[in-house]
């Protein structure tokens, strides 16, 4: 079914561009899709590598898939197939409607339900320590709604987003429905590279093991020294970096880590990062299925992969959905770059639904997790124009209050 988003107003005013069907810019340039478009049939993981060929057959030269890979492998994705649009040239006008005023939060848990979570995970562990299918790590998540009295405006978010020149900001239409009936949108900040394919070179960047920037360039530098140095987040990033390996390898005439492991930073994180490369025994391989092999990574799920998940389910009390899945584009040849959907928000309408999770492995302190979720919410909450340690609340908040 073709759709269009939009049309231009009338014969005589200037063409309206269509809104971005998904749009990604950062380090790797500017990718943007925009209707007409078609949605790819929706299906889960296991239906992905049929549906994904019958639509790479039919492609155009210029054309793109893009879009969003939920969390829950067996869920449905959200691809759409559409033409490469131009990168539209500055205007100089700064897109209006940000700040956010007159603002409500509710954090949902709070930090300290959150943190009482992480603390049964703990628990879980201890109690599971020495088995085979042992609970190594889980990557709990807890959000923040907020709520605006006009619809958020998301151009402009995603132009303040984009100010972060170290992150890809991301913006992927998502199926509207009886919940969400004016649409919704995935909108996000992501410094996490899960894989990127051009010809037979791969690539991916994971990140697990954080710190939250100080103001104090003293205290900073002495933040990013102790991540450096703390064995309970190298412990943790060493189990992303050898489950993506151990993915990637069957696909490879070559891998490495050629860097090894460095400390990396965002404008609001730092976090320890491995980039590994690789190159492809077969380059027709389509990078959504590179990325839906490696998704969920135990950066954004646990280990053992089932394990974690279904703890997960049980321990936070709001769905996923498409928050710590994959999102990216891939062309006719089936290049591209697929990055992990975290500190994002979904936007629609009035709302505003941030998410922000921390890895647990044995060693993690409940509340330091809470307050890791806390400074990760930072860069999104900046961009509505929010306090940036609104995410540090457990109770309800609103614009002015303390």
């Amino acid at each position: 079914m073709n759709i269009r988003l939009s049309e231009a107003p009338n014969e005589t005013a200037a063409p309206v561009p269509e809104p971005a069907l998904f749009g990604f810019d950062g380090p790797a340039g500017c990718i943007l899709g925009r209707g007409p478009a078609r949605r790819l049939e929706p299906g889960n993981a296991a239906t992905l590598q049929s549906r994904i060929s019958a639509a790479l057959a039919a492609a155009a030269p210029d054309d793109l898939i893009g879009g969003s890979l939920p969390f829950d492998r067996e869920a449905d994705d959200c691809l759409w197939q559409c033409a490469r649009a131009d990168t539209p040239a500055p205007t100089g006008i700064a897109p209006q409607g940000l700040p956010l005023v007159d603002w409500q939060l509710r954090a949902e848990p709070s930090a300290q339900v959150y943190a009482a979570s992480v603390a049964r995970a703990l628990d879980i562990m201890e109690q599971e320590a020495g088995s085979a299918d042992a609970l190594a790590k889980i990557v709990l998540a807890r959000t923040l709604l907020v709520e605006a009295p006009a619809p958020i405006p998301v151009e402009a978010l995603m132009s303040r987003l984009h100010a972060d020149r170290s992150v890809t900001a991301f913006r992927v239409a998502l199926p509207s429905g009886p919940d969400h009936p004016q649409g919704r949108m995935l909108c996000g900040a992501t410094p996490e590279l899960l894989i990127e394919k051009r010809g037979r070179q791969i690539a991916s960047h994971p990140l697990a093991g954080s710190a939250r920037r100080l103001a104090d360039p003293v205290a900073d530098r002495a933040a990013a020294e102790a991540l450096a140095q703390s064995d309970k987040d190298h412990r943790e990033h060493a189990l992303v970096v050898e489950s993506i390996l151990d993915t990637l390898a069957p696909h490879c005439r070559e891998l490495g880590c050629p860097e090894g492991t460095r400390v990396t930073s965002t404008r609001s994180m730092w976090h320890l990062g491995t980039r590994i490369e690789g190159r492809l025994r077969d380059d027709s391989t389509p990078s959504v299925l590179l990325a839906s092999a490696l998704h969920p990574t135990p950066a954004v799920c646990g280990m053992p992969m089932a394990r974690a998940a279904d703890l997960i389910r049980k321990l936070e009390p709001v769905a996923r959905d498409f928050y710590a899945g994959a999102v990216g584009w891939c062309d006719a040849n089936g290049d591209g770059a697929w990055y992990v959907a975290i500190r994002c928000a979904e936007i629609s309408g009035r709302q505003a639904r941030l998410y922000a999770g921390a890895g647990i492995v044995p060693g993690s302190d409940p509340m330091a997790e809470a307050a890791e979720t806390g400074a990760k919410f930072g860069a999104f909450l900046a961009a509505l124009g929010l306090p940036q340690d609104a995410g540090l609340a457990g109770v309800a908040r609103r614009n002015g209050e303390n």
